[in-house]
């Protein structure tokens, strides 16, 4: 892990900055927002900005697939539906990473048609712009990515493993062959001498 994309500390200004923006752009709801997280990856991300915000939220999670380790398979799934009814509220989606863009055009569809909500605030704590293939409307963004690295941290994951590390970080692919023909054991060890040597 070379290549520190964010770290702890810049998530925290991250959060601080959007969850001030959201209170401006909320202040004038009459009814109460829903925000939303998109599952798994967003979790960390949407716990840490709302609990710097001082508009009242209910809150809620959806879930979509389309990733199969480090690539998208381009077919979309809603695996969990919203619990939680929005219709005529103003939904503030919270997501980890937008890339492609197929599967964010295909949540925000889905919502405006089976949901109703009077309109969707986007967030996304990393935007990786070289990778998209269909516009969408960003409303508050953490970090701009150039480069089409694969990351791992702060909820984003490779096969499940890796969300709970406090920073994002970019897997070369010598790093992610190096996982994959590990033992649980070992992929710990391995991934502890990794972070000694990139400790912030």
């Amino acid at each position: 892990m070379k290549n520190i994309i964010l770290s702890a500390k810049d998530i925290d200004k991250i959060c601080r900055k959007i969850a001030h923006q959201l209170d401006n752009d909320l202040k004038k709801e009459t009814h109460i927002p829903v925000v939303v997280g998109i599952m798994k990856g967003s979790i960390n991300f949407m716990m840490d900005l709302t609990r710097y915000m001082k508009t009242n939220i209910y809150t809620d999670y959806i879930q979509i697939s389309s990733y199969n380790g480090t690539a998208t398979t381009g077919k979309v799934t809603l695996k969990k539906d919203l619990t939680f009814n929005v219709t005529g509220r103003t939904v503030v989606l919270i997501e980890d990473i937008i890339d492609t863009g197929i599967s964010m055009n295909f949540l925000i569809q889905f919502l405006h048609d089976h949901c109703h909500p009077k309109r969707i605030i986007l967030v996304t704590l990393l935007d990786k712009v070289c990778t998209r293939k269909v516009d969408v409307k960003i409303d508050y963004c953490g970090k701009v990515l150039k480069n089409n690295a694969f990351v791992l941290g702060y909820g984003l994951d490779y096969n499940e493993f890796g969300r709970n590390f406090p920073y994002v970080c970019a897997l070369t692919p010598k790093e992610i062959k190096e996982i994959d023909k590990r033992t649980d054991k070992q992929i710990v060890n391995y991934m502890q001498t990794i972070k000694k040597k990139h400790r912030h």
